[in-house]
């Protein structure tokens, strides 16, 4: 059975489609249930004679597959790509390797293509976008019979237009065909209810030392600390007494939680996969069990399949559980990711928001109380503040052409926007290799005195 606001978009879609457009763009938060509108949109779209066939692409191999499985549980019909499919569902990564005999399907055949979690597709004028973003204009854009559009978060870091969305003019806002909120999502109980909790520290020392000179400083703040130029947030990310005191905390929680879900789990969003060890180390000393996922691991998407089908209580990823990664049970986060942008940390808060029975209904994640996070945290009480989905007006000469999207140790998962934006706040760029404290000459100190800032959300 569709949700409201599922069968809501489907028919709204089927007006915009039969009204004479053959683009539209949904913006639902993430957990919401945009695979599923989707498939229920090509069955009917398929059974009215409207296409053909459905090609969906995805940010990832995992994410791709799960398209897959939906679609071909939905319309009835296989999506292998195969003589007598329905379609196929890819990730945005093959785009570039299909040969013209594909590309020929949306001349000869009337194709819906679904673009899932779009906005990493840019695309703002001729000669301006990434290599995704080039792909759909030239191959898709005037070509498919339709096309969908589906984000959970419709903006990018780097403020460039997303391919195939409208902008209204001359503002420059992003134009959604259908929205549905985080906000509705929680009050119709489609998603659970984010309970942000900040952590801090009233009492840091930063010793210093330089050619025998030693030199103490005292913060009243984590904010106030990375202030200090020979302080990184890095640094801060390995530093062993805080993440004891962050995890420690989640895993209360994630114990609290377990008295009524019995399989409730917890993610831990690391920074490289040295980081990811270390996490899993100090779960060990507190008495859990850790599996680490990691982009180098060959056996990647069948540990996050036995993670989801058990009974572990954490996992620790680095890049592998990404969006649209369907977990249910993960209900508390720790995000300890050295990439601060609002969309990453959206993403990450969506793993933990979709919501499986009555008593699941809060979601609860940790960060630690750096000015750019608690900032963003703050604003998830706003949903979708419009002023980030506005395509600001830049002048020919600081435009700036993004190349083809990075991929980190040869795995397949989206990593674009991470890649692109690793550091802020002109923080030096840091070799993965050397990623710990060289702590001959400076150490980190934490009191006991740590704080908490809860941030209930709806």
């Amino acid at each position: 059975m569709l949700r409201r606001w599922q069968s809501e978009c489907v028919g709204k879609a089927l007006d915009h489609f039969k009204g004479g457009q053959r683009h539209f763009f949904c913006q639902a938060t993430p957990a919401a249930g945009k695979t599923r509108m989707s498939a229920e949109l090509s069955k009917r779209m398929l059974e009215t004679g409207m296409i053909d066939l459905v090609v969906c692409f995805a940010p990832s191999r995992e994410v791709a597959q799960g398209f897959r499985a939906t679609l071909e549980s939905v319309v009835g019909g296989k999506f292998d790509g195969l003589l007598g499919a329905c379609g196929t569902a890819l990730t945005y990564q093959a785009m570039d390797y299909l040969s013209e005999d594909f590309w020929s399907l949306f001349y000869n055949y009337r194709v819906l293509a679904i673009f899932d979690e779009i906005h990493h597709c840019a695309a703002q004028e001729p000669g301006v976008s990434n290599l995704w973003g080039q792909l759909i204009v030239k191959r898709i854009q005037e070509s498919a019979a339709y096309t969908v559009g589906l984000s959970g978060t419709p903006w990018r870091s780097d403020e460039m237009g997303i391919a195939l969305a409208r902008y209204s003019t001359p503002e420059g806002r992003l134009i959604c065909d259908f929205r549905y909120s985080l906000a509705n999502a929680v009050v119709e109980k489609v998603c659970r209810s984010p309970r942000i909790m900040l952590v801090d520290n009233g009492d840091v020392q930063l010793t210093v030392s330089n050619s025998g000179d030693c030199q103490v400083r005292t913060f009243e703040s984590i904010s106030s600390l990375l202030k200090d130029p020979v302080v990184s947030y890095q640094d801060l990310l390995v530093n062993e007494p805080a993440l004891r005191h962050m995890l420690q905390l989640a895993n209360n929680k994630l114990s609290e939680l377990r008295g009524d879900i019995a399989n409730a789990a917890g993610l831990v969003v690391a920074s490289t996969i040295d980081h990811a060890y270390l996490v899993a180390e100090i779960l060990n000393a507190l008495g859990e069990t850790a599996m680490v996922v990691a982009s180098d691991s060959l056996d990647a998407r069948n540990r996050i399949q036995r993670f989801r089908e058990g009974n572990q209580r954490w996992i620790v990823a680095v890049g592998m559980v990404a969006e649209g990664t369907d977990i249910p049970r993960l209900q508390v986060c720790c995000h300890v990711s050295r990439i601060r942008t609002e969309l990453h940390f959206r993403q990450v808060l969506g793993r933990i928001l979709r919501r499986i029975g009555g008593i699941d209904k809060y979601a609860w994640m940790y960060i630690f109380a750096e000015s750019s996070l608690s900032e963003f945290a703050k604003r998830v009480a706003e949903d979708l503040p419009h002023d980030l989905a506005v395509l600001p007006a830049v002048e020919p000469a600081s435009v700036i052409s993004v190349g083809a999207p990075i991929e980190i140790s040869g795995s397949d998962s989206l990593v674009e926007e991470e890649a692109a934006y690793p550091l802020v706040s002109g923080e030096p760029e840091s070799n993965e290799t050397e990623f710990y404290f060289h702590r001959t000459a400076r150490e980190l100190a934490f009191s006991e005195h740590f704080r908490h800032q809860l941030l209930a959300i709806f």
